[in-house]
């Protein structure tokens, strides 16, 4: 899929997932749901521009959201109240959304593979 059209989809879809997530977790507070949306957008931006740029390979994609998911579960430890629960929080968030994403990924390919992968048929 092409840049342009992948990075603002991938976006609104981890943002909508992570908040989802936190929801499900009986999340209400509007700090945390705010703070959510706005680490999303810094952390999805710069982990897709850095894709798009490095063109990594799946171990390297890894690490990558490891160190998201710590820079994550640092800024959910700003509003709530335990350091475990700022990691609860980040790891089942970005676990789900990157699951999400590589199914999504997977059912785009086997969908519309001409628009997937530029292919002209």
């Amino acid at each position: 899929m092409p840049f342009e059209i992948g990075l603002p989809i991938a976006l609104v879809l981890t943002v909508l997932i992570e908040l989802g997530v936190l929801v499900l977790l009986r999340e209400r507070r509007a700090n945390v749901l705010g703070l959510s949306v706005i680490i999303n957008v810094l952390t999805n931006l710069l982990l897709n521009l850095w894709l798009y740029l490095y063109d990594a390979s799946l171990p390297e994609l890894l690490v990558a959201e490891v160190f998201i998911i710590l820079i994550e579960a640092l800024a959910y430890r700003c509003v709530v109240s335990s350091l475990r629960q700022s990691f609860i929080y980040s790891v089942l968030c970005n676990a789900i959304s990157f699951l999400s994403g590589v199914l999504l990924e997977l059912l785009c390919a086997i969908l519309f593979p001409q628009v997937f992968f530029n292919v002209i048929i």
